[in-house]
Order: structure tokens, then C-alpha cells, then sequence
């Protein structure tokens, strides 16, 4: 799930555009409060799926456009889903000694406000270290995501010198789009895009140059958010404890790794 911020609905409805009639449907706004859209909008929880396709949607005035669009996307998300039955055995094997998992997650509070980052890192199934860090006085949940997987690219770079296998399980689906989506049409109008500022920029851009290096020998996928992964649960306990410490510093957490007591953590 994403929360819908200002920041998000620019995305899908550019300065120069109108929101069209699909996209008030997946923002949950009668036509009837379509001067009032972006106000209704603000706080809400939408699904990943719904996010991805507001954003499509953007720019996109005909009704059988916009149906089309929404087709194309129903297909691509049950072929998905089909693949991933395919591949279930193979997610559920044993992973082996050299198999490294890296989760990531920033977290801010409120938003604007402080911010950190925080990474859980798994070898051959098991635990092996927490980092965290990244503070920020006057962060958002998108920098503090976005450091964090920054910062995963660099642990998964190592890794991958190493010749380990590397997956990347990130729950921003907007840090993901920025660097494997939309960064590559950004990139091709010199950084622009039309509308006005790509917020972020400079780490969008560190993320993307780092993830193109590397992509070849690592994996990047999006994991659903407080769904019950451990890996995911500490790497948001870690952008609790960077918060706490106010460390601006991304370092390995030193104390020893007790995860019930981690997981019992909550925000101050």
C-alpha cells in the first residue's frame, strides 16, 4: 500500500495536464468533487497496483485510451501473477550458503519530518547483519526509501564482486519506478521531465548509475510493506533506531541481534 501524498499525485498529473475520469476512479472521487480532487486525495491508502496505473494514466484525455491503457495493465498483472506460480518452488528452496537477501526501508515522522534508513541482510537464509542510519531533521519517506536502496546497492555490489547471488527486496514502489521506469526517460531529456522538477535528483540519480553497473548480477523486486517478512519488519526497526540515534552515518548495528526485542519496537 502507498499513502497518497502531494508529491505522488504530481506524478500522474502533471502541471500542463488534467486528471481524467480512470484516474479520479482509482483516487476514489466522485466527478461530482473533481474541483476538489487533490484534497480528497491526500492521506489516502491506495494499493500498488492502483498507484502504477494512476500514474500511467497520466496526460491520457480519451476514455477508450484510458480503457485501453487499463487493459494492457490487467494483462501484464495476471501474467505476472501466472509467472510467479511458475517460479513458487524455486523461491521456496533452500537458499544457499553463498545467497544473500537484502531488505530495505526508510521511514519519516511525521512526513516532513525526521527520517532515517535501515537494511536487515540475510546469508543463506539466516540473519547475518542490521545497518541503519541516514538521519535527516527535515527528511521525507521518499529520500529516507531512496537512501536506503541506494545504500543496498552498495552492500549488493560487494556482494556481487563476491560472487554471490543478490536479491534486493525493496517496499517503495516509488524507489523502484525512479530508478528502473522513469529514470530512463528522465535520462534521455537531460534529467528534465515534463512538468516541471524531479524531486530527489541527486540520489535518484546515484541509484540508477549504481543499479545499471550492476543490475546484470543483482535482483531488485518490491515486497509488500508490514506483511509479515522478518527481513522487512527489521530493516523498518532499523530506520526506528537511526531516528533514536540521529545518526547521519549508515553503520552496522553493533549490539547483539536479539529480533524479538527489535521487532518489538515502535516509532517515538
Amino acid at each position: 500500500m502507498q499513502i497518497v501524498t502531494e508529491e505522488l499525485l504530481k506524478l500522474g498529473v502533471e502541471e500542463d495536464t488534467q486528471i481524467n475520469e480512470s484516474q479520479l476512479i482509482l483516487l476514489g472521487v466522485e466527478e461530482t468533487d473533481k474541483a476538489d480532487w487533490m484534497a480528497l486525495s491526500l492521506g489516502k491508502q491506495l494499493s500498488d497496483a492502483r498507484v502504477e496505473l494512476f500514474v500511467l494514466l497520466c496526460g491520457i484525455e480519451e476514455k477508450q485510451m484510458q480503457e485501453k491503457v487499463i487493459a494492457n495493465y490487467k494483462a501484464l498483472q495476471k501474467f505476472r501473477q501466472e509467472e510467479n506460480v511458475l517460479e513458487e518452488p524455486k523461491a521456496e528452496s533452500t537458499p544457499q550458503n553463498g545467497d544473500v537477501i537484502i531488505y530495505c526501508d526508510g521511514g519519516c515522522t511525521p512526513n516532513p519530518g525526521k527520517a532515517g534508513s535501515g537494511i536487515s541482510l540475510y546469508r543463506g537464509g539466516e540473519l547475518s547483519e542490521l545497518w541503519y542510519g541516514l538521519y535527516e531533521p527535515m527528511g521525507t519517506n521518499n529520500t529516507a526509501e531512496l537512501g536506503a536502496l541506494y545504500e543496498s546497492l552498495l552492500l549488493a555490489q560487494k556482494e556481487a564482486q563476491n560472487a554471490n547471488a543478490v536479491e534486493i527486496k525493496c517496499d517503495s514502489m516509488y524507489s523502484i519506478n525512479c530508478i528502473k521506469t522513469w529514470a530512463i526517460s528522465w535520462e534521455k531529456k537531460n534529467w528534465t521531465k515534463k512538468g516541471g522538477e524531479i524531486k530527489n535528483l541527486e540520489i535518484i540519480k546515484q541509484c540508477y548509475y549504481l543499479y545499471n553497473d550492476i543490475k546484470k548480477y543483482v535482483k531488485l523486486s518490491h515486497i509488500k510493506a508490514h506483511a509479515g517478512y522478518e527481513g522487512n519488519e527489521l530493516a523498518d526497526r532499523m530506520t526506528m533506531y537511526a531516528i533514536q540515534e540521529k545518526s547521519e552515518a549508515f553503520v552496522k548495528y553493533s549490539k547483539k541481534i536479539d529480533v524479538a526485542e527489535l521487532l518489538k519496537m515502535r516509532a517515538g
